[in-house]
C-alpha cells in the first residue's frame, strides 16, 4: 500500500489553492482525468484528498458514515450564516432536528402539496407574453422561494419582500467564491467583502424575525396544527425543545438551501432543453400525451418518465452542489491509501458525474442514459446530486417534485429559447451558478 495518494505538488504556502480558485470545475476534472479514483493536494495549509471512486464515496457517505463527519465550519462565514442548522449540525443536535423535520418533508405530506407548487409556477409565468425576454434564473429563483416560503414556513411574502431576499443572495454568494488569500489567511483577518456579507445576513435575519412573528399565533398543536417546518419548530420551542438560536439557524438553512439548488436545476434544465430541440420535443410530446389540457399534478408526475430523465441529466451535467466535504474521525484506508484523521475529503459530484469511466460521452446531454436498463449498469455513487446515506439532502423529494411540476406547468404553454452566449461559464460558490445572465425568449407553443 502506497503511503500517500498521488497529486499535484502545488506552490509554497498556497499549494493548489490558486489553481483551484481560478476554475474549480476544470481543476476537479483535470485531477479526475489524471489520477482517477483518488488524488491528494494542498488547499493552502489544508491537506485535501479528492475521492472519485464510487465505492469509496459509498463508504464515506453510507456504510461507514459514523467514521466521518462534516468539517467544522462553525468558525467561518458558513457557520455565521447557517449556524447549527441541519446542513452543518452534528451528533445529537442533528439527530433531533432531523427527527423534527422528517414529517414536513415526507412524501405523504408533499404529495398533497403538488397543486400548490403548480399554482406558484402558474402565478410566476402568468404575465409572460410571446417574444418576452426573461432572466430564467431569476424567474426560477423567485418561484422556488415562493414554494419554500409556503410549504416550509407557511407564509406568502410580498413581491418587494421576495426581492429583498433575492438581493441578499449576491453578497452571500460572493463571500463563498474560492479565494486563495482566504485559504492561506488566518480566520480573524478582515477581508474586503466581510461588510457586505454581514449586512446581507443581518437583512435576512430581520426577514426571518418578521416571518416568525407572523406565525407565532397560528402553529396549533401536534394533533391539529399545520405541519410546515416552521410550525413544527415553533411547537418544539414552546415545549422547551428548541432555542431561539436553533430556530433561527434552521429557518436560515431552509430559506437558502431550500430554494437555491432547485432553482439552479431548473435553470440548467431550461438551458439544456433550449440547446437540444429533440429532447425539448420529446418533453412536449410527453406532456401533451400525459397531461393534455389538465393542470399538472401528482398523478401526472408519476407518468412523466422522460421529463424526470431530463432533470436527472441536467443535475448530472450541472450539479448545483458540485462538491461536498467530509473528514475522517479516525485513521482510515480509502481506495488503497491511508488517510489520517482530520484530513479534508472532497467528494466532487462535478468530477464523478462527468467521468468517462462511468459515462459514455460524458459531456453529451443524453436523457435516455437514465432509462433503468442503462442506469443500473453504473456504480450507485457515480451519481449523487443529493449526497447519500443518513446525511442525504432532506429536501430531495421536494426538489424533484418541484422541478417536474414547474417544468411541466411552464412547458405546457411555452418554449424558452436561450439568447445568451455559449458555452456557459460557471461561478463557483457554495453552489454552481452561471456567470452570464440566463436570458431566454418566450415562445408560445402552438
Amino acid at each position: 500500500m502506497a503511503e500517500t495518494p498521488p497529486g499535484p505538488k502545488g506552490e509554497p504556502l498556497f499549494g493548489s489553492s490558486r489553481t483551484y480558485a481560478d476554475d474549480p470545475f476544470r481543476f476537479i476534472s483535470t485531477l479526475e482525468s489524471a489520477y482517477g479514483d483518488v488524488a491528494r493536494f494542498d488547499m493552502g495549509p489544508m491537506d485535501t484528498v479528492m475521492l472519485c471512486d464510487p465505492a469509496a464515496i459509498e463508504r464515506v457517505l453510507v456504510s461507514e458514515a459514523d467514521r466521518f463527519r462534516k468539517p467544522d465550519f462553525q468558525g467561518d462565514a458558513l457557520g455565521d450564516l447557517l449556524g447549527d442548522g441541519l446542513l452543518l449540525s452534528e451528533g445529537e443536535t442533528w439527530e433531533q432536528q432531523r427527527r423534527l423535520a422528517n414529517p414536513a418533508f415526507s412524501m405523504a405530506r408533499l404529495s398533497g402539496m403538488a397543486d400548490r407548487i403548480t399554482g406558484h409556477a402558474q402565478d410566476r409565468i402568468a404575465d409572460w407574453q410571446e417574444g418576452d425576454v426573461v432572466d430564467v434564473e431569476q424567474a426560477m429563483t423567485r418561484t422556488t422561494l415562493d414554494v419554500i416560503l409556503d410549504l416550509m414556513m407557511g407564509v406568502e411574502l410580498s413581491e418587494q419582500r421576495v426581492r429583498t431576499i433575492e438581493e441578499q443572495l449576491i453578497p452571500l454568494g460572493q463571500r463563498f467564491e474560492p479565494d486563495p488569500l482566504r485559504f492561506a489567511a488566518p480566520e480573524w483577518l478582515p477581508m474586503p467583502d466581510d461588510a457586505a456579507f454581514d449586512s446581507a445576513v443581518e437583512t435576512l435575519d430581520a426577514v426571518l424575525d418578521d416571518i416568525i412573528a407572523v406565525r407565532e399565533e397560528t402553529v396549533g398543536t401536534d394533533e391539529d396544527g399545520p405541519m410546515d417546518f416552521l410550525s413544527v419548530l415553533l411547537r418544539a420551542r414552546d415545549d422547551g425543545e428548541q432555542s431561539p438560536e436553533q430556530l433561527r439557524d434552521e429557518m436560515m438553512t431552509m430559506l437558502l438551501a431550500g430554494h437555491d439548488t432547485t432553482a439552479l436545476t431548473l435553470t440548467y434544465t431550461w438551458f439544456l432543453l433550449s440547446e437540444h430541440p429533440e429532447a425539448e420535443r420529446k418533453v412536449h410530446e410527453e406532456l401533451d400525451e400525459m397531461v393534455g389540457d389538465e393542470r399538472p399534478g401528482m398523478d401526472h408526475v408519476r407518468e412523466l418518465d422522460y421529463l424526470e430523465w431530463v432533470i436527472q441529466e441536467a443535475m448530472r451535467l450541472y450539479p448545483p452542489v458540485y462538491t461536498i466535504f467530509r473528514e475522517p474521525t479516525e485513521d482510515v484506508e480509502l481506495s488503497a491509501y491511508p488517510v489520517e484523521a482530520g484530513t479534508t475529503l472532497m467528494l466532487p459530484q462535478w468530477g464523478v458525474h462527468r467521468s468517462a469511466r462511468f459515462y459514455d460521452d460524458p459531456e453529451t446531454f443524453d436523457p435516455e442514459r437514465w432509462k433503468p436498463e442503462r442506469a443500473t449498469e453504473r456504480p450507485r455513487f457515480a451519481y449523487f446530486p443529493f449526497g447519500g446515506g443518513p446525511r442525504h439532502c432532506i429536501g430531495k423529494h421536494l426538489a424533484m417534485l418541484e422541478a417536474q411540476l414547474i417544468v411541466a406547468t411552464t412547458a405546457k404553454q411555452y418554449r424558452l429559447d436561450f439568447t445568451g452566449e455559449t458555452p456557459l461559464e460557471l461561478m463557483p460558490s457554495l453552489t454552481a451558478h452561471p456567470r452570464q445572465e440566463m436570458s431566454m425568449r418566450v415562445q408560445t407553443r402552438d
